[in-house]
């Protein structure tokens, strides 16, 4: 297949580009710098530059793609969420998601597919029962991004392509993302739950995450949302103290709501809040995760480190 992927010099981009050159397809990166390919090289891997707003020459690939993955957007946690801030996070992805449909509409040949992520940030902190993709949407900031997200990848439904929304949970990659900044307490002895630790921790392993992205794009009876955790959810007190075992720390230090709030401002419910998110349409569509349990999860993720 030929696939076009948008955000792919993120931490989940470059392991769905490896992934999918592992399988032989032929990728096209989109990138608004072709110089920097983070780790990309590949003859079947070319960079294609484009503003992530705009049409323009890069459109042409959508002509001759099977399907289209979109990661585009400014990063939720890099910085504290101001005004401007929480407009440049919004406007990022749906800049970029339009300029996507924009050009499937436009493509003589449509991709077959467009896998355009999302969060389980949609469904707000929800304290009690599972949440599957048929649950309603929160109403704090991040799912309103996430409503106003999928809305716009939501319309290259009316040019025939399906459509895919990946809502992710907390990937857990050593060398990047939420749990990069986690082990800094961890690795000082001063690690613990943050909040109250009740909160629900919807986690999934980076192969996992990119795993089922490839099999929502091989899958064509996979359409509309689908969760991507793991189908064993933890709070974020069990979640801490599996990460303290495995790294042979105490996990004894919680950090107050209250501090976090002070520090982060409406940022905090990022971590303050969660959901029992499960993946039941990816299990009901026979996906097997590679790693279901955070007890092998951690380890693999941490091999080599301390």
């Amino acid at each position: 297949m030929r696939i076009v992927v948008a955000g792919a010099t993120g931490l989940i981009g470059q392991r769905i580009v490896q992934k999918l050159v592992e399988a032989q397809n032929d990728v096209v990166v989109l990138t608004r710098n072709p110089s920097k390919r983070a780790g990309l090289n590949s003859p079947s891997v070319r960079f294609v530059q484009w503003d992530a707003r705009t049409p323009g020459d890069w459109c042409i690939q959508l002509d001759q793609a099977d399907g289209v993955i979109n990661l585009s957007g400014e990063s939720i946690g890099g910085k504290r969420w101001t005004s401007a801030q929480k407009s440049r996070i919004l406007s990022s992805r749906l800049d970029a998601t339009n300029a996507i449909v924009d050009a499937i509409k436009a493509s003589g040949r449509k991709p077959q597919v467009l896998v355009n992520a999302s969060a389980v940030g949609y469904y707000g902190g929800v304290r009690d029962g599972d949440v599957l993709e048929s649950h309603s949407s929160g109403n704090d900031f991040l799912a309103d991004v996430c409503r106003q997200w999928e809305s716009a990848a939501l319309a290259a439904e009316g040019f025939g392509v399906r459509v895919v929304l990946a809502r992710s949970g907390i990937v857990l990659a050593a060398d990047a993302g939420a749990l990069k900044r986690l082990l800094i307490p961890f690795r000082l002895f001063v690690g613990g739950p943050l909040g109250s630790g009740s909160q629900w921790f919807p986690w999934i392993h980076l192969e996992d995450e990119a795993g089922a992205m490839l099999f929502a794009i091989e899958n064509p009876a996979i359409t509309g949302p689908i969760n991507l955790t793991s189908p064993e959810p933890v709070t974020m007190r069990e979640f801490c103290s599996a990460l303290g075992r495995a790294l042979k720390r105490p996990s004894w230090a919680p950090v107050p709501a209250f501090l976090l709030k002070i520090i982060l401002h409406e940022m905090s419910d990022m971590v303050l809040k969660g959901q029992r998110a499960i993946p039941r349409r990816l299990l009901d569509a026979g996906y097997r995760f590679k790693f279901p349990r955070l007890d092998e999860a951690l380890p693999d993720v941490l091999k080599g480190r301390s």
